[in-house]
């Protein structure tokens, strides 16, 4: 009989912890391990990705800067969602849509996404100039769609693994590219090359506003229960430093600088501390 780990109830803590603060401050009475029949098979890269707390915590947040870059995303979120009142949640359905469609059995995967797919077909209306916007426009999707992709690969990359082989890097985009799909994204890139050629494209397309910069500093100020502040604001910064310069200066926000350095030793060593008590 093996012997127990005498770490064991420190990583069971750090563990409800981190569960507390993707459930609103509740730790949840159960936990659903990964299945064996999920969409994506064991220790492929997209799970490894999307494993990394730390990545993508950071990932998430530079990815809604640059989702509200869009108009049609940014007056989807400003016309139908309670983001302000309700950003902890907000957060969390996000979290555990991504935690679903990863690890989950492939059925109730499917079922997440369908239900994604219903909301969007209710979310239209016109932008500022008038133009009609719907959510479930395929190209207003494949922004989204690589606004999360490219920063969650990023933060995993920045925090986790810098050395990522390019060819796992591209099977990441691919298998992304399976919910990107479903999700009824068009395009949706199936490599790193792909994903870098998509972000070019839609520059043009991409605006400045009131709102976008008011958001950006809204998410900046949110301080989830169950995270200290200054780790949140470590969080904050590490992913404004992620943002590529053009989307930083679209929203207002300035590159962290020397005050990035705290906030990176703090990012490394919570990192470290959360591999290492996830570690099977």
């Amino acid at each position: 009989m093996a012997r127990p780990d005498p770490f064991d109830p420190v990583r069971n803590a750090i563990l409800r912890q981190v569960r507390a603060a993707f459930n609103q401050g509740k730790v949840p009475t159960n936990h659903t391990p990964p299945s064996d029949e999920a969409l994506f098979v064991k220790n492929s890269p997209i799970r490894m990705v999307h494993a990394d707390v730390l990545g993508m915590m950071i990932g998430g947040i530079r990815g809604l800067f640059l989702q509200m870059l869009h108009p049609a995303a940014l007056q989807g979120v400003l016309d139908y969602s309670n983001f302000r009142k309700d950003a902890e949640g907000r957060f969390h359905r996000t979290a555990q849509f991504i935690s679903v469609t990863t690890f989950g059995h492939h059925q109730r995967a499917q079922e997440a996404i369908e239900r994604v797919n219903t909301i969007h077909k209710r979310i239209e209306g016109t932008l500022p100039d008038s133009t009609p916007y719907s959510a479930a426009h395929p190209r207003t999707l494949a922004w989204v769609h690589i606004a999360e992709a490219s920063s969650f690969l990023e933060g995993y990359l920045r925090h986790a693994r810098p050395d990522m082989p390019l060819a796992e890097q591209d099977e990441y985009y691919a298998q992304m590219a399976v919910i990107g799909r479903a999700l009824h994204a068009d395009p949706v890139p199936t490599s790193v090359a792909e994903a870098n050629a998509i972000l070019r494209e839609f520059r043009n397309e991409l605006t400045t506003s009131p709102e976008a910069r008011e958001i950006a500093q809204f998410v900046l100020a949110i301080r989830p229960r169950g995270f200290p502040a200054p780790l949140q604001q470590a969080i904050g910064a590490e992913a404004v430093m992620l943002l590529p310069p053009f989307a930083r200066s679209m929203l207002g926000l300035e590159r962290p600088g020397l005050a990035a350095l705290p906030a990176r030793a703090t990012t490394w060593g919570l990192g470290k501390t959360l591999r290492w008590a996830m570690r099977q």
